[in-house]
Parts: C-alpha cells; structure tokens; sequence
C-alpha cells in the first residue's frame, strides 16, 4: 500500500489507523488519563501560535515519517504554512506522544527513529501514562543525535525554539496521577 492510497483508506475508516510504511496499524485505545494529559498538552501549546506563528496540532494530524509511514501523535507543532486540506502536517519541529499500556516499545523505539529520521523534527517528547514525568528528546540540527532529557513534577519543559515554556506538573492537571500526588501531599505524605 502506498502512502496516498492510505490516506485515503483511512479517511473511510471507524477506527484510527497509523501507516508503517506497508500496511496499516490499529491505533489502540487510550485511557481516561491519556486523553486528558493530551488535552492539557494541546491547550498549553495554543499559547504559543499568537507570538511565534507556529500552530498546534491534535491528534487527527499526521506526520509522515521514514517510509513513507504516516504517525498520528498526541499533538505536534509546525512553523510552516499550509493548506487546511492536506492530510499530514508539513514542517513539524515537535511531536508529543503519550504513552498508553501497549505502546511504549514503539514510542520509545521505533517512532524515536522514525521521528529523528525527519531532519525539521527538533524536539520529541514522550509523557508517561502512571505518574508524572516524560523524556525530552531534543536536537539543534536535523542530522545531530537527540539529547534525553527526563523531567518530572517541578521541572519545566523549556522549548525556546518555538517560544514557549510549560511546567511539567501542567501535563497532568486533571488527572487521578495529580490527583493522587495532590492528597498524598495534602496528608503530609511524600509525593
């Protein structure tokens, strides 16, 4: 299958599908967790577009990556301008993906190389899904190796190439992850 007959494919479909290149791929369902980490990741993105012109992107958004392989991250961030009838997302800098129970093999391994193969992606961020922390994997030029960074609760992701800085503790507001660290701090108990 190639990548436009995919798009195509897909766009008739009830259920998500990614592209690995050769066939599709059931995107697995998330938690109650994962859509509202997702949520928070998105609204904290849409600060940003007034002052740099960069644009948030949602889950419906797809990158095309290694192979031709068409990826739909939790949120991505584009600075370059294009068509509302294109199907992925030229130009993507950043792509943040959250992890779910079944997914952490191809987040941490093969769309890391998937999205480090794609010379304008600076930044790849994976949050966890059962506490409060994610891997920061960034880079200063398209051929450079990603840095990892790991951030959690009290640290803040800074993202000067698009302008923006966001409290790790903010992914996760709404969340019975926060929720719990919350109570546990409110008993006077350790986090």
């Amino acid at each position: 299958m190639t990548r436009e007959k995919f798009l195509y494919w897909a766009a008739a479909q009830d259920q998500r599908y990614e592209f690995d290149g050769f066939q599709p791929v059931a995107m697995t369902d998330g938690t109650r967790n994962h859509s509202q980490i997702a949520e928070n990741i998105y609204f904290a993105l849409r600060s940003m577009q007034r002052e740099t012109g960069c644009i948030p992107f949602g889950p419906d958004a797809g990158v095309t990556t290694i192979g031709n392989a068409v990826r739909y991250p939790d949120a991505l961030v584009t600075c370059t301008k294009a068509p509302g009838t294109d199907r992925v997302v030229p130009g993507v800098v950043v792509v943040f993906e959250v992890l779910s129970p079944t997914s952490g093999r191809t987040d941490r391994i093969e769309k890391l190389r998937e999205y480090q193969a794609v010379s304008p992606i600076r930044r790849y961020v994976i949050l966890e899904h059962t506490s409060v922390g994610l891997t920061d994997h960034s880079r200063l030029q398209g051929d450079d190796p990603w840095i990892a960074a790991a951030l959690t609760d009290g640290d803040v992701l800074r993202m000067p190439g698009i302008g923006i800085e966001i409290p790790i503790a903010e992914f996760y507001e709404g969340t019975d992850i926060s929720d719990a660290r919350g109570a546990g701090e409110r008993a006077g108990k350790a986090p």
